[in-house]
């Protein structure tokens, strides 16, 4: 065992630092980089060019497609504001024709009602003529009668002359 100890201690340290493995490790590792080089630019980077090749072309069309939306939505908007623009003016036309008809309804009622209350106004002017006609009538009945009655008894005897009392009522009666 004391052999073993012995030739640890004479032993290098790690082989990787031996000089003398340096050549074969040079070897192994340009072998190594080499095939790893081989693998990536035969397999792995074409796969990552196509996939950024095909990413490319998505965004040109989605960029696309995104101009030709916007296109097209604002196209849609200036067709909604004429619509929107046309439907009030229309709208607008419509209320002014109503209003017209209305008002026009509304002349026409009110000259008919016009005419209905000078029509009554006119009957009634004339029930009051007729009344006031009645009553001056009544008047001088009531006035005949009652100056009749005075002369009688005023003059007690005395004839009365109907004729010459409504004569005499008649033009106190008119003024």
């Amino acid at each position: 065992m004391a052999v073993d100890a012995e030739q640890a201690a004479a032993a290098p340290g790690m082989p990787q630092l031996d000089p003398t493995s340096f050549p074969n490790q040079i070897f192994w590792l340009v072998v190594s980089l080499v095939v790893i080089y081989f693998i990536l630019s035969r397999v792995a980077l074409p796969r990552i060019a196509s996939v950024l090749a095909e990413r490319q072309g998505t965004l040109t069309n989605d960029l696309a497609a995104a101009e030709d939306l916007k296109r097209k939505a604002l196209e849609a908007e200036v067709a909604y504001n004429k619509a929107l623009a046309d439907a009030r003016a229309e709208a607008q036309k419509i209320a002014e024709e109503t209003r017209a008809s209305i008002q026009a309804d509304l002349n026409v009622a009110i000259a008919r009602a016009d005419a209905d209350i000078a029509a009554k106004a006119a009957e009634s002017e004339a029930r009051i003529g007729e009344i006031q006609a009645g009553a001056v009538k009544s008047i001088e009945d009531v006035a005949r009668d009652i100056v009749g009655d005075i002369v009688g008894a005023v003059a007690p005897g005395q004839t009365v002359d109907a004729k010459a009392i409504a004569a005499a009522v008649s033009a106190r009666v008119k003024g």
